[in-house]
């Protein structure tokens, strides 16, 4: 998943690059029209200053250089953006406008954002985004068997330290342990500048006539009731997240019995995943069927000699099989990272794609692994890089996602053909699979961890944001609040109490890094609307045909579904995202039907199992009633026989003396 800078630059003509008059509210269509195509210059070059200085800081952000530049870059940044947006923006109406072009680029540039704070004012929200991203990025803590030591040698970081601890170990107390350290030291350290950022983020989108940050981040959707949507999208595939929860947490209760507790919830530290979002890690203690064939090609991508330059390379070349342009300079290991460094410098390891605005240097950040998670991860993040190159050529202000959930849906669909067996068959990662009923319930329950889990998560965090930029949550319950939506949402709990002096939302990357995350969810269900459609027309899916499931589907290598790509990709955000939706589907509307479809087989199994199981517990319950009953009767009956046989045998006996 990446956090898109070049997204976030929206930007507007600079003043001292040309002479242009004065524009009120007269200003004619044409005199509009010259005055985008002058900014086109300027306002590239002012992005590209901003992102290098931003990858600068990202790849060394313990360097006070670094930080200098960033800071610096950010206020010109944003000096820029004030003076052309007082100059030539502020008081035009772009809905007066009838080049569905000019108005598309008025409507973005309309909406000043940050950039509308005073120097001071901008410069201290800066400065507390740096901290909290720096306290994120730097955090360590000691290991769970040397818990007095010397952070500097011994201490683990996040990635790979703390995540290869959480995704591997079934230790439950050194899981709580470095679950509980890792938000110790990071999360509960910036709650305070937090508390800065909420108060003058939401002071810039007053600026901007929104009533609070949430409102503004809600505007890049377009669409009138967003919240509405994104409930009713959760209704729709919350029974296929709860079948998957009841199977799951039943699994884990045999590993770590009576430490669940008595409720329905599961812990948030056992799932697998620092933040519980992606639960693939514990695929072998759920796996539906033990000793059918796997997809798991980690240990074939180490034994076939991968390093993370090839799994990219591979990467590229799925894309070029569709007809699409070479990704190569993404991955350029001259200017990109896609490896730890080995020099000591502290990174921002987040994966990450970038556009640097100039239409031709296109990067990803990425401490790549070689396993079969990050082999997904780069075809992700490669989504990126191909959607930048598809839009380059649109005006500046139009090169972006048709809508933000449209950016991450691209690589996730292009992923969803390269985790099918069948594909990993194709390229030599898999081989031996047998491709029988249970090898296909055991493949989508892979698949089901990853994407199916993650939808609630996706959803409740934007919730949680939503909530207190527009003070519906006061800043005394920030936490308490955040620990109900993950309750009665994601249905998991803390391992160990939490209080008001913790700030678990901080523990999530996105937090500090001010990056809207409902854009992820959004992107779980585009992706399944994407896919079938692709599917289709690759031929390589029949509706109604059990030889042709969605979820055997594999796009590779058809020209047809590049070109379909091509067409929805290439308008940007020119037009209004249901307009590219419609290019890429025919449909409209999100819809979650496709991902019910695709995960069809592994419902009706889930349910058949979770009820299994729940008939089976009646009886094993701590409520004995029913077995208590029964072993009365049964002992009553067997009472009643012996004294009926004493009774016998003693008239018997008198019988025979009577004789």
């Amino acid at each position: 998943m990446a956090r898109l800078f070049g997204v976030l630059c929206l930007l507007f003509v600079i003043k001292s690059a040309f002479s242009l008059p004065r524009p009120n509210t007269r200003v004619t269509e044409d005199e509009m029209i010259e005055i985008l195509e002058q900014y086109e210059t300027s306002a590239s070059q002012k992005c590209r200053d901003y992102n290098l200085a931003a990858w600068n800081y990202n790849t060394d952000v313990e360097n006070a250089s670094k930080v200098e530049e960033l800071t610096a870059q950010t206020l010109e940044f944003a000096k820029f953006e004030k003076e052309q947006w007082q100059l030539h923006f502020s008081n035009v109406s772009w809905e007066n406008f009838q080049n569905e072009t000019v108005k598309r680029q008025l409507r973005t540039l309309s909406v000043l954002g940050v950039s509308a704070l005073d120097d001071a004012e901008l410069s201290e929200l800066n400065g507390r985004e740096t901290a909290m991203t720096t306290i994120y990025s730097s955090a360590k803590i000691c290991p769970y068997n040397k818990q007095e030591c010397d952070l500097a040698t011994e201490g683990l970081s996040l990635d790979p330290g703390m995540e290869a601890v959480i995704s591997t170990s079934q230790d439950y107390d050194e899981l709580t342990y470095v679950w509980k350290a890792w938000r110790d030291v990071s999360g509960a350290k910036m709650r305070e500048d937090y508390k800065t950022y909420v108060e003058l983020s939401n002071l810039a989108a007053q600026k901007n006539g929104f009533s609070d940050n949430g409102e503004m981040w809600r505007n890049e959707f377009e669409t009138e009731a967003f919240v509405e949507d994104m409930q009713e999208l959760w209704k729709q595939v919350e029974p296929l997240y709860l079948e998957l929860h009841t199977y799951v947490r039943r699994r884990l209760r045999t590993l770590y019995e009576d430490k669940l507790g008595d409720d329905d919830l599961i812990p948030a530290h056992i799932l697998g995943n620092m933040w519980a979002q992606s639960w693939e890690n514990i695929y072998d203690i759920v796996k539906p069927y033990p000793n059918a064939t796997g997809v798991d090609v980690t240990k074939n991508l180490n034994d076939q000699g991968y390093n993370p330059l090839r799994m990219f390379q591979a990467s590229d070349e799925f894309y070029k099989s569709l007809g699409l342009p070479e990704n190569s300079m993404s991955y350029d290991e001259s200017v990109a990272m896609i490896e730890k460094p080995e020099d000591g410098r502290v990174v921002v390891c987040h994966a990450s794609a970038w556009d640097f605005c100039d239409r031709h240097d296109f990067r990803i950040k990425m401490c790549t692994k070689v396993n079969m998670e990050d082999f997904v991860t780069i075809h992700h993040e490669m989504g990126h890089i191909q959607y930048y190159i598809q839009y380059k050529d649109q005006p500046y202000a139009l090169r972006a996602g048709a809508n933000p959930g449209f950016h991450e849906a691209v690589g996730d669909t292009i992923a969803l053909s390269v985790s099918t067996p069948q594909h990993l068959q194709k390229v030599g990662l898999l081989q031996d699979y047998a491709d029988t009923k249970e090898d296909n319930i055991n493949a989508l329950m892979q698949i089901a961890l990853q994407k199916v889990a993650f939808l609630p998560f996706g959803l409740l965090i934007d919730m949680w944001r939503w909530d207190v930029f527009s003070g519906k949550v006061n800043e005394s319950q920030w936490n308490t609040h955040w620990w109900e939506l993950r309750e009665t949402i994601q249905r998991v709990k803390p391992p160990v109490s939490r209080s008001e002096a913790d700030f678990d939302p901080g523990a999530k990357y996105h937090v500090p890094a001010s990056s809207q995350y409902i854009s992820y969810f959004v992107a779980h269900i585009l992706q399944f609307q994407f896919h079938k459609s692709l599917c289709i027309v690759a031929e390589q899916y029949v509706p109604n045909n059990p030889d042709r499931p969605l979820h055997k589907c594999d796009i590779y290598q058809s020209q047809k579904a590049g070109q379909l790509l091509r067409d929805g990709l290439s308008i940007g955000s020119s037009r209004h995202w249901t307009e590219a939706l419609q290019i890429l589907t025919g449909e409209s509307k999100m819809n979650g039907s496709a991902l019910l479809e695709y995960f069809q087989p592994l419902y009706e199994f889930l349910k058949a199992e979770n009820s299994i199981e729940e008939n089976s517990s009646e009886y094993t319950s701590d409520d004995q009633t029913v077995p208590i009953v029964v072993g009365a009767v049964l002992l009553g009956v067997v009472v009643i026989v012996i004294i009926g046989y004493l009774v016998f045998r003693r008239r018997a006996a008198k019988r025979n003396a009577s004789a």
